[in-house]
C-alpha cells in the first residue's frame, strides 16, 4: 500500500488539473495561433508560466484506487496488476480467472 500522503498529493494535483483545464487550453491555443502577433503569443505563454505547475496534466501518475500502486497499472480497469489478481481470484470480475495448471 502506498503512503497517504502520496494518494493524498495525487488527489490534490488532480483538482487542480480540473480547476485550471480551461484556462490552460484557452491560453494554450492563444500561444500555439501562428496567426496571432508575436507579443500576443509571448504574453499568453507568460501567463501559461504564472500558473501552478501541478495544474499541469502531465504531472498526474496513474496510481491504483484500491491500493494505490503506481506501478503495473491497467488504464481500464484502474487497479494494479496486484489488486486485479486478488479481485480475480475472489471472483469479483466477471470474466475474469486465474489460470492455474
Amino acid at each position: 500500500m502506498a503512503k497517504k500522503a502520496m494518494i493524498e498529493r495525487e488527489k490534490k494535483r488532480q483538482a487542480l488539473v480540473d480547476k485550471y483545464a480551461t484556462k490552460r487550453a484557452a491560453l494554450k491555443d492563444v500561444a500555439n495561433d501562428e496567426s496571432r502577433p508575436m507579443e500576443e503569443r509571448f504574453k499568453a505563454r507568460l501567463k501559461l508560466a504564472k500558473l501552478p505547475r501541478n495544474s499541469s496534466a502531465t504531472r498526474l501518475h496513474n496510481r491504483c484506487q484500491l491500493t494505490g500502486r503506481p506501478h503495473a497499472y491497467y488504464r481500464k480497469l484502474k487497479v494494479s496488476r496486484i489488486a486485479l489478481r486478488e479481485l480475480g481470484s475472489n471472483g469479483q470480475i466477471p470474466g475474469l480467472v486465474k489460470s492455474s495448471w
